[in-house]
């Protein structure tokens, strides 16, 4: 979970391998009428986000073993999902806005553009202790961030 920007694919895809599981992107499962409010700079509101999460929590819940990279930036966002996905563990790279500015701005052909960054922040509600939650700290290498979260999700 995290804001746009902040590595949470790239790890997914490289936690999915560590624990041989199927990766699955929450962007892939947007509507069209969400990537183009977004393309055009508008943030999502709850309205739109709720039936995106509906479909994100079913997708995971249809996988025996999945790595879902989803933003999840509320708590009653997370909360939704473990409605879905009882078990749902999270794993939170925690970068600054900074480094998401600096990495949103080299991509190339996302939807999500540097004008939402801020409010992706104004948004995020970083998880309580009680989410279980392994955080993950800027700085690793990918594969050093999904060994880190793989043998932390294994062992607690």
């Amino acid at each position: 979970m995290g804001v746009s920007g902040s590595g949470k694919s790239t790890l997914g895809a490289n936690l999915a391998v560590e624990l041989g599981a199927v990766f699955l992107d929450a962007d892939d499962l947007h509507s069209r009428e969400n990537i183009a409010h977004m393309k055009a700079g508008r943030p999502l509101t709850d309205d739109m986000r709720w039936p995106w999460l509906d479909v994100c929590g079913q997708t995971m819940g249809a996988e025996p073993r999945v790595v879902l990279a989803c933003s999840a930036l509320r708590r009653s966002y997370r909360d939704h999902l473990r409605a879905i996905v009882p078990d749902l563990r999270l794993v939170y790279p925690c970068v600054t806005e900074d480094i998401v500015t600096a990495r949103i701005a080299k991509r190339r052909g996302h939807f999500m553009p540097t004008s939402l960054i801020q409010s992706q922040f104004e948004t995020l509600e970083e998880p309580d202790t009680d989410e279980d939650v392994i955080q993950i700290p800027s700085g690793l290498s990918p594969a050093k961030s999904a060994q880190l979260a793989a043998r932390l999700l294994t062992t607690l």
